[in-house]
C-alpha cells in the first residue's frame, strides 16, 4: 500500500476534515549522544521525514518523551528540515518541564519558522525536572496570549473516568483546538467507547487523535517499564506474540477496534529510529 495522499491543508484543517487520518508520534534523539552517532540518527530521521510527510501524514515530534532528555525537536525541524518538509506536515510537543521563560520564547520561535500547531502537554510529574506550571492549560493561556495565531493541542487520557475527561474538554479555560490522547489499545475498548460516546453525548468541538502502541516485543523489562507511564495489558499482549502475531498486526487489531467505535484519527507511537515509515507502510498494508 502506499502512503495515503490528499490536497495540501493546513494543521487544523485536516484534523476536522471527516477523513480518517494515520499520524505517527516520533521522538528526536536522546540528548549527549557522540557527534557521529547524533549525526547518524538526525540523518535517519531526516530521510524518514521526507517519506512521511510526502503522503497525508502529520507527524507529532515529542519534548522528553518518557522523562528522557531527547535533543530539543524545534532545533531540528529549523536546522534540518528548513524547505524541506512543510510545518502544516508536522506538529511538534512542548510540555510544561522548562522554564516558563523557554516555553514562550520556543512558541515564539515555532510561529516565526512558520509552524502552525503546537501540542501542550503538562509532562511526567513522576520523572524529570517539575514543571513551570502546575496545569497544561494555564501554560496553553500563555502561549495563547503571547502567539494568538499558533493552534494548540491538549490531552486527554480515556482510560480515566469519561466524564472527567470530557469535562476537561469543554472547560472555558481548556485553550485548545484539538487534543491527542493517551495510548490505548483493543484490549481497553471498553473505556475508549465510553469516552467517545460521552464526548459525542456533551457535544465536544474539538477533534481528538487517539494514540496507539507498537509494541515491537514482549520483553518484560519493557513492558514493566511502559506500566509507569500508561496501562499495558502486558499478559494479553504477551499472548498475542506468542500466537505469533506480529508487532504490526498488534497495532492493527487496535486500530480496527478504534475504527469500530467511532474513532477516524489515529497517531501511532513507538515505530523506532530506524526506518520509522518502513514499519509504518507495513502497519498500513496490514489493516
Amino acid at each position: 500500500m502506499r502512503l495515503p495522499t490528499a490536497p495540501p491543508q493546513n494543521v487544523l484543517e485536516r484534523l476536522r476534515d471527516p477523513r480518517p487520518l494515520f499520524a505517527v508520534e516520533l521522538r528526536p534523539p536522546r540528548a549527549g549522544l557522540s557527534g557521529r552517532e547524533g549525526m547518524d540518527t538526525w540523518i535517519d530521521m531526516y530521510h524518514s521525514f521526507r517519506r512521511l510527510t510526502r503522503g497525508d501524514t502529520l507527524v507529532f515530534l515529542t519534548d522528553n518523551a518518557v522523562g528522557e532528555a531527547e535533543e530539543e525537536n524545534l532545533q531540528h525541524l529549523t536546522t534540518n528540515l528548513a524547505g524541506e518538509v512543510k510545518p502544516a506536515k508536522l506538529v511538534p510537543f512542548l510540555t510544561s518541564k522548562h522554564s516558563l521563560d523557554y516555553c514562550l520564547m520556543y512558541a515564539t520561535r515555532a510561529a516565526s519558522h512558520g509552524f502552525q500547531a503546537l501540542t501542550v502537554l503538562g509532562g511526567d510529574r513522576t520523572v524529570g525536572p517539575p514543571r513551570c506550571l502546575e496545569y497544561a492549560y494555564l501554560l496553553r493561556q500563555k502561549i495563547r496570549a503571547r502567539v494568538p495565531g499558533l493552534a494548540l493541542g491538549g490531552w486527554a487520557n480515556p482510560h480515566r473516568p469519561a466524564e472527567e475527561q470530557v469535562g476537561f474538554l469543554l472547560h472555558p479555560q481548556f485553550t485548545a483546538e484539538f487534543y491527542l490522547t493517551q495510548v490505548v489499545s483493543h484490549h481497553t475498548i471498553r473505556a475508549v467507547e465510553a469516552f467517545v460516546t460521552e464526548a459525542r453525548r456533551r457535544g465536544v468541538p474539538q477533534p481528538g487523535v487517539f494514540g496507539v502502541f507498537m509494541y515491537r516485543s514482549a520483553n518484560p523489562a519493557t513492558l514493566d517499564k511502559l506500566r509507569q507511564f500508561f496501562p499495558v495489558p502486558a499478559a494479553l499482549i504477551t499472548a498475542e506474540f506468542a500466537s505469533g502475531a506480529s508487532p504490526e498486526e498488534i497495532c492493527a487489531r487496535s486500530i480496527r477496534a478504534l475504527r469500530d467505535v467511532g474513532v477516524d484519527k489515529v497517531y501511532v507511537s513507538n515505530l523506532g529510529f530506524k526506518k520509522p515509515e518502513e514499519r509504518y507502510r507495513r502497519l498500513l498494508d496490514s489493516l
